[in-house]
Order: C-alpha cells, then sequence, then structure tokens
C-alpha cells in the first residue's frame, strides 16, 4: 500500500511475520494530505510489511511528486512482501531508488530542476546467523523516524539539512532552526547526487517496539511535545490508521504549510 498524491487517506493493517522459532506481529497505520496551502501533494508512503517510509519529493523541484513515488514503486519491486528482507536488499533498494530519480531529471537540469525525494523509514530484516532479526532503519533528507516506549518520544534520525549542520558546528541553537532563513535546505536527497549517502540504524526486533516516520510538513507544526502527547492520548490497541489521521488533522489545524505525512508501525515479538 502507498499514498496517492493529492488524496487524504487513512490505512490501516496488521501482518505475522516469522522470525525463526518466534513470531513478530506488526500493526500499522499511515495518513497523508495535500495540506492547506500546496496544489500538490508530493509526500508519497509506504506501508507494507516488511518496510514502512516517507518519502517527501523536493518542494520546489521538478517532478517532486514522481520522485516520491518512484521510491515507493521500487521498493515495491524489491521488497517481497511479509517475510524478513536483508539489509543488502534494503540497501540495494536505497542506490537502485536513487539511479531511478535521477533518470526523472535531464542532463541540462540542475540546482531546482533536478528531481529529488526525502525517504525515512524501517524495515524488519535477518542480519544473519551471528546477528539476527532487526528493525532496521534508514534516512536520507529531513523527514524524520522517531522511537516511542508508551512514554518517551526519541528522534532516531539526524535531518540531513542546513540549519543541522549548524546546530552541531555550534554556529546557531535548535531554538533558532524555525526562524532561520535557510530551514528548509536540505543536504541529502535521493537523486541529487549519483551516489547516495544513507544514515542506518540496527535495532534488535524485540517486544513492543513503536516507530513514527513522518514528513516535515508534520514536525515544521507540531513540536515533539505535541506529538507525544498525541500519541499518549490513544488506546492501547487502537486504530493506527486513525491516529495517524489524528497527527495529520493536528498539523492542518495549525497551518498545515506543508504536505503532511505519517506511518505508524507498532511490532510485538512472540
Amino acid at each position: 500500500m502507498d499514498g496517492t498524491p493529492g488524496v487524504q487517506m487513512a490505512v490501516n493493517g496488521e501482518s505475522v511475520i516469522a522470525l525463526g522459532n518466534a513470531e513478530l506481529r506488526v500493526r500499522f497505520g499511515a495518513s497523508s494530505d495535500v495540506g492547506r496551502v500546496r496544489k500538490v501533494n508530493e509526500d508519497s508512503f509506504l506501508a507494507r510489511t516488511p518496510a514502512f517510509f516517507v518519502a517527501d519529493g523536493m518542494g520546489g523541484h521538478a517532478h517532486g511528486d514522481a520522485a516520491s513515488q518512484t521510491v515507493s514503486r521500487v521498493f515495491t519491486a524489491h521488497i517481497e512482501e511479509n517475510l524478513p528482507s536483508t539489509p543488502e536488499r534494503i540497501l540495494d533498494a536505497i542506490h537502485s531508488s536513487n539511479d531511478a530519480v535521477r533518470e526523472l531529471s535531464s542532463t541540462e537540469d540542475f540546482g531546482t530542476a533536478i528531481s529529488g525525494t526525502t525517504l525515512a523509514g524501517v524495515a524488519v530484516v535477518d542480519a544473519g546467523d551471528d546477528i539476527g532479526f532487526h528493525w532496521m532503519a534508514y534516512n536520507v533528507g529531513d523527514s524524520r523516524i522517531y522511537t516511542w516506549d508508551g512514554a518517551l518520544l526519541h528522534q532516531l534520525s539526524v535531518d540531513h539539512s542546513a540549519v543541522q549542520e549548524m546546530v552541531e558546528a555550534g554556529l546557531i541553537s535548535a531554538a533558532d532552526i524555525d526562524k532561520h532563513p535557510g530551514r528548509n535546505v536540505i543536504t541529502r536527497a535521493i537523486g541529487a547526487d549519483e551516489f547516495v549517502d544513507a544514515d542506518v540504524w540496527m535495532l534488535p526486533a524485540a517486544g513492543p517496539q513503536t516507530f513514527l516516520i513522518c514528513s516535515d510538513g508534520l514536525t515544521k507544526e507540531l513540536s515533539d511535545a505535541d506529538l507525544a502527547g498525541l500519541l499518549a492520548g490513544r488506546g492501547a490497541d487502537g486504530d493506527l490508521g486513525a491516529v495517524a489521521d489524528t497527527l495529520v488533522e493536528a498539523a492542518l489545524a495549525h497551518g498545515g504549510r506543508d504536505n503532511v505525512t505519517v506511518v505508524i508501525v507498532e511490532s510485538t515479538l512472540a
């Protein structure tokens, strides 16, 4: 299942993956909206066990919606459904996505004419006999991956953005990010360069685990405290599609200046 540009939707699903002698129960929900200002939804998402992601087509660039949809098509072709993938296959899907998005641009294109998209997600992988089954998180750009333990929201991914680099260099404070003129400049994207450098994290598949994946249309409007409050207010076994919808609607209520996309994934090992 993946997002359709310009259409608000709520996706809700559940699957079980065999992990050796154990089973991983995966529940997920997703929602996407064009927002209050934009005319086209350049976000896409994939919510299809074992891989989940959000891709945010680069605003102001040619074919941003086509770029994010291209990543969804490549992952769907590369990753077999309802089976653990491998780190190598996920990385191959990322690099193949980069090649496919680059083909959307002509050799004469440069700057904002180059097609591109962010990519942030998680996937269930078998990392080998000595390592075992993990959630593999991967990120390129400034869409985000959070973990949620029922009380604390933690940003797992690190934004690939000009302002984040300034914060790390001590040039500005984190409180200055939202006001800085360069806040929308990202430093890595699928399709921007011949080789894509993705950040990767490996988290042992245990129980229970929750991931929130989102485009910056959510985090531009809502603080981490806002997100934690909304997540804490849901029922323990509630419809995750409805939870994703609630987060999207909250971002719209705060202005909805950009496309907004949310994917929530929960897993339990039994």
